[in-house]
């Protein structure tokens, strides 16, 4: 997500190493880059004049606060407007008032609506605590009733009957009258969708609307980051035709370049409520303008990635293996369970981002999918191993490794591989064990930071790859502010 646009940035900001002021001849080159950076994500024209021009008023003649340099300082002008620009803090729909709340979800075909109304509402269900009824009510795609219906069926969601020979208009009505009769305080009403915006679909929805108006209903937006401008030009109509309260972006995951995100807001006045990546129902986000503005400048999102540890990792299984680590004791059990608490928060690639200034690091690094498939390939080793011999490792002898290599389908020399690697990986956990109870440091292999080459098993190189090239010590140099 923002990879072209956070690397861009940050090439940007050199220009300002050593200054000992900001001032207009010093800040011209980077503001020139900046511009260039915006233009070439796709960002609206309009919102990059606008946030240059801000930028440049708040630079130029401020005052340099004591003991931060210049290029910190514009670094910081420069977060805070992104924030302004993309709607300073979250902002979720307004769930404190009496039921039942209509929430009429609009699109284009294939911006994920569908996937987006059940992933809503598993989000309001589960951690808003509301209950809440789906309704199909796409005339056009009669298999987004199917969709929906087994969508609720695999979590737990009430999903209406719709008849989809009725209107739109007809069957939102319909089912605010089901909502009411079963007590119900949120109804999510999932709507039809075209190839582009055509009349037949606007005068649709206009209608459908109409209807709703009484019950004060929400209407958001799905659109699809990745076509950028188009995105932008699609949430205008729709604001203008119909009304929008939010808009939600999908597939940012797979968007480099971020036009959308940075201009969405600022062009239709609309606020960025939610982004949706994926097919799974976790992945669901609500929009923090700021800890996005933190990513894009290589500033990491330590809340985002603190919050998803919190939904996903076991704590009374941390807790038990922090309690043999104490005791001194690391299995491949715990190994197992550590990998499967990594994986459950999401791609490697994505998670180091959310690390202050791990985004220079990782393009150093270059492709992580090398030590991502290693990982696969050691969870397969291990579920081929019995559980007494991951509660201990050393009963292993050479039948065994015969035997745990075909049932993995691996080779003997990656079973045993394995084996060297995992017990690089003890000696490095006790070893941090005795620091944290005042040991001092260790002798450990290699503490080098890189992935790109996967394991090693020998000689003092980090058992998770090559070292990085990234100077030590160079983390998040913006901490102060934030």
């Amino acid at each position: 997500m923002f990879d072209t646009l956070s690397e861009k940035f940050s090439n940007a900001f050199k220009h300002l190493s050593g200054k000992g002021k900001i001032s207009e001849s010093n800040i011209e080159e980077t503001l020139s880059e900046v511009r260039t950076a915006l233009l070439e994500a796709d960002v609206n024209f309009k919102v990059v004049k606008d946030f240059i021009a801000n930028v440049k008023a708040k630079a130029i003649g401020e005052k340099v606060i004591s003991g931060v340099n210049p290029g910190e300082q514009f670094i910081k002008i420069v977060h805070d407007q992104l924030c302004a620009v993309m709607g300073e803090a979250n902002e979720e729909i307004n769930l404190n008032r009496p039921p039942v709340l209509p929430i009429i979800i609009v699109g284009l075909n294939g911006q994920g609506k569908t996937t987006f109304s059940a992933k809503l509402a598993c989000h309001l269900k589960n951690k808003k605590n509301k209950s809440v009824t789906l309704a199909p009510a796409d005339t056009f795609r009669p298999a987004a009733k199917d969709q929906l219906q087994t969508l609720s069926k695999n979590n737990g969601l009430t999903c209406l009957d719709s008849d989809l020979k009725k209107s739109p208009r007809e069957i939102a009505l319909w089912a605010m009258e089901e909502a009411k009769k079963n007590h119900q305080e949120v109804l999510i009403i999932d709507t039809a969708g075209r190839l582009h915006v055509d009349d037949e679909l606007m005068n649709e929805l206009v209608e459908l609307k109409k209807a709703m108006e009484p019950f004060n209903p929400e209407v958001l937006l799905v659109a699809d980051a990745m076509t950028g401008q188009e995105a932008v030009n699609v949430a205008k109509v729709f604001q203008e035709k119909i009304g929008l309260t939010g808009i939600v972006l999908t597939k940012m995951d797979s968007d480099a370049r971020g036009g959308a995100a940075l201009s969405i807001r600022h062009v239709t006045g609309v606020p960025i409520r939610y982004v949706s990546n994926g097919e799974k129902m976790k992945d669901f986000e609500l929009f923090h303008p700021d800890r996005l503005a933190k990513r894009i400048l290589d500033m990491g999102d330590v809340l985002t990635l603190v919050e998803k540890a919190q939904e996903n990792i076991n704590e009374a299984e941390a807790q038990d293996m922090m309690k043999n680590l104490e005791k001194g004791k690391f299995t491949v059990e715990d190994f197992l369970k550590q990998m499967e608490m990594i994986s459950s928060l999401g791609p490697m690639t994505g998670l180091l981002k959310m690390i202050p200034g791990m985004g220079g690091a990782l393009r150093e690094m270059g492709d992580l999918s090398p030590a991502e498939n290693e990982m696969k390939r050691m969870k397969v080793i291990i579920s081929s191993m019995t559980k007494k011999e991951r509660q201990n490792y050393k009963v292993m002898k050479d039948s065994h490794v015969i035997r745990v290599a075909k049932g993995s389908g691996t080779s003997e020399p990656q079973v045993r591989d394995f084996i060297a690697k995992f017990k690089q990986m003890e000696q490095m956990m006790g070893g941090m064990m005795s620091m944290m109870k005042g040991g001092g440091m260790p002798g450990m292999p290699g503490m080098g930071h890189g992935a790109k080459a996967g394991f090693r098993s020998t000689g003092e190189d980090n058992p998770f790859g090559q070292k990085s090239k990234k100077k030590p010590g160079s983390g998040n140099p913006w901490g102060k502010y934030f």
